[in-house]
């Protein structure tokens, strides 16, 4: 749980992390095969009470610790196969207030979690990291770039009792023979809150709201091209149903999708993020059946009511470039289409055609 808000700064939370730096475990990852873990966050979800303690300059030998105060919220997905969690802290020094979020998603085949962490100064997600539960005790790998060295970061959730648990981050320089914490979190419960949300941003920035008419529920008919780039008109159709709802005060949206097609039950979500410094959107998209997100869809608003997004990604072993266009007709209707070029973008074929309407 590596976070960034500002340059020379590190902090981080309790899979509410706001910045990870890119890279995998590999053999370090806590592998669970077999085991079903799909219920392991559920001592999470609701709302808490958070008291940080950060070692200001890890691996140096010092011992200058900082303290924080914050609030954290964990929403279910897919019925706790998945989650959101928001963070909301306050910067002593500055009194500023500081916002990450973690989104984790179950993998059922191997049993484990990705947790994949934002912060809303920079509107992107880092590098998941990978692990699960056992015995009550939770613990999370990863190998990133530290100060010009690599090291191993590794998260442990433990203490877990009905109206608290503690949280520590570690690093090791030495191949994680050993660990030191520099990042420790007790969460405490709040049942005296009188409301689940984060209370609004004061700011305001162009373009970080456009995606605001997405808020709410839809009922959602869906085209699916069967067979893309073989010459095929075969369409299927199907509807379903989404609802979306703000995160960051609407710098971030999660929307949940669900719905059956003719290869069977479907759910899925997409975390939208903005990026203030470069006032683009990032889309990303992932279902329930692996639990892992896609490469993140790139763009911005160009006109009213119409936005583009990119992407490069792989089908079936070939590169394509992908485009998403939203067209938002009125506050009640909005039209989606994806498509994939083989050409470098000269042509695009349109695969998926979405509908929505509001449901009031």
């Amino acid at each position: 749980m590596i976070a960034k808000f500002k340059r020379g700064w590190l902090f981080g939370m309790a899979g509410l992390v706001l910045f990870a730096l890119p890279s995998s475990f590999g053999a370090a990852r806590a592998a669970l095969p077999g085991h079903d873990g799909q219920r392991d966050f559920d001592f999470e979800f609701g709302r808490w009470k958070v008291h940080l303690r950060r070692l200001v300059h890890p691996l140096s030998g010092s011992r200058a610790w900082e303290d924080y105060q914050g609030i954290s919220i964990v929403r279910k997905i897919w019925d706790g196969r998945a989650n959101l969690g928001e963070l909301e802290v306050e910067d002593p020094s500055t009194h500023a207030r500081i916002e990450g979020l973690s989104l984790r998603l179950y993998n059922p085949q191997s049993g484990e979690w990705r947790v994949y962490f934002a912060n809303s100064n920079e509107g992107i997600l880092g590098q998941a990291m990978i692990g699960g539960f056992k015995n009550g005790r939770g613990e999370f790998f990863d190998q990133e770039e530290f100060e010009g060295r690599t090291i191993f970061v590794r998260f442990v959730f433990s203490d877990i009792a009905q109206n608290s648990f503690r949280f520590v981050q570690s690093f090791s320089a030495d191949g994680a023979k050993t660990w030191e914490p520099n990042w420790v979190a007790t969460f405490t419960r709040d049942n005296h809150a009188t409301a689940e949300a984060m209370p609004p941003a004061a700011k305001g920035m162009a373009g970080q709201h456009d995606f605001d008419f997405e808020l709410g529920t839809w009922k959602m008919r869906v085209k699916r091209l069967l067979h893309p780039f073989t010459g095929s008109h075969a369409w299927v159709d199907f509807e379903a149903d989404s609802f979306t709802r703000k995160v960051w005060d609407g710098r971030a949206q999660l929307e949940q999708f669900e719905g059956d097609a003719a290869s069977g039950h479907l759910e899925g979500l997409t975390l939208r993020l903005f990026d203030p410094q470069s006032h683009e959107w990032r889309l990303y998209w992932a279902t329930s059946k692996d639990g892992s997100l896609s490469v993140p869809q790139i763009g911005q608003f160009t006109k009213k009511g119409q936005g583009e997004f990119y992407a490069q990604d792989f089908y079936q072993g070939r590169a394509v470039l992908i485009r998403f266009v939203w067209t938002v007709v009125n506050t009640d209707l909005a039209h989606f289409e994806q498509s994939f070029s083989v050409d470098g973008g000269k042509t695009w074929e349109v695969n998926w055609i979405t509908d929505d309407r509001r449901v009031k």
